[in-house]
């Protein structure tokens, strides 16, 4: 039997009342898991309960709900001194959990649960993006453009009931409404200058309810992959975009619309305000400097998940 390390789990409060997850927590506990709860209520508790962790000697913050809740905990833990820092554990329990399925942390429950609590911590990556003298940090993905809309847009009822699906729906009925946006890229060895529909930058590879958009990124290589979606002057490259989606897959149609990289920095820029996705989270300001740091966070995660460079030797924490 593995080690249980002492961990503090931080749920969502939309996800308290679920039968599965307090089914979850009391087996943990009867096999011997020092796992302390709290439920989120309003602003600022996921920090709150951050510090607590640290306080209470745990080892392990393991955020229960969605991708916003996750970046909420990263957010958290990374205004904590390093040598305070406790590793992360991801429940999975929002719409679309698009780092979870990304990374390969079990969908069930109890498996992600037991996962969290016991996994050896591996140090991933983490984008960090800055605004003027704000500075937050991006586990996932950072997105822009159409996507970010819809994202921000869609109903919370909606994805209750339809999960993912609801996303993909969104973008139907914005889809008349989709405008390009005015922007200058910059990065090692790249500079750009135009309009474009979609932008994602990449420490994980999908969001939005599964749109895959940073297909080679990893967490644990020290650098960020970005995609650029440029305006489709004409109807004709949008068909040929379609067709290549039913026919070789989505991922070859986003390879043939989109100009795609690799580096440690991105700078973005335009001439007004715009908002980027964080992970869910919007973020507006009118410039971005937008900064790979290797090796900035412990991450609970499988050894051999999708989205690691290298599979990793060891499964549990002593």
């Amino acid at each position: 039997m593995a080690t249980l390390t002492p961990s503090l789990l931080i749920l969502n409060g939309k996800a308290a009342q679920r039968e599965e997850v307090r089914a979850a927590v009391e087996a943990l506990r009867e096999s011997g898991a020092q796992l302390a709860v709290r439920v989120t209520w309003e602003g600022g508790d996921v920090a709150r309960f951050v510090d607590e962790a640290v306080a209470l000697g745990a080892r392990r913050v393991i955020a229960g709900g969605g991708d916003g809740s996750l970046n909420e905990a990263v957010n958290a833990l990374m205004a904590l001194p390093r040598a305070q820092r406790p590793a992360l554990g991801i429940l999975p329990l929002g719409t679309a959990n698009d780092f979870a399925v990304a990374a390969e942390i079990p969908q069930t429950t109890l498996e992600a649960l037991q996962l969290a609590q016991t996994a050896m911590p591996i140090a991933v990556d983490l984008l960090r993006v800055r605004a003027g003298d704000e500075t937050r940090w991006s586990l996932n993905l950072v997105t822009g453009g159409f996507g970010t809309q819809v994202t921000l847009e869609t109903d919370p009822d909606l994805k209750k009931h339809l999960g993912g699906l609801a996303y993909f729906l969104t973008g139907l009925t914005r889809l008349g409404q989709m405008g390009a946006m005015q922007a200058q890229l910059r990065a090692e060895n790249f500079e750009w200058q135009g309009e474009f529909v979609a932008l994602a930058v990449g420490n994980g590879r999908q969001a939005g309810g599964g749109r895959v958009l940073c297909p080679d990124a990893s967490l644990n290589d020290g650098l960020l992959d970005f995609t650029l979606v440029p305006e489709m002057p004409d109807g004709g490259q949008m068909l040929s975009m379609l067709g290549t989606a039913l026919s070789e897959g989505r991922e070859a149609a986003l390879a043939q619309a989109a100009l795609q990289g690799r580096g440690q920095w991105l700078e973005v820029s335009a001439d007004e305000v715009f908002c980027l996705n964080l992970d869910g989270e919007p973020f507006e300001a009118d410039a971005f400097r937008i900064d790979c740091m290797p090796a900035a966070l412990s991450l609970c995660l499988p050894p051999a998940s999708a989205l690691l460079l290298q599979a990793v030797s060891g499964t549990v924490a002593s």
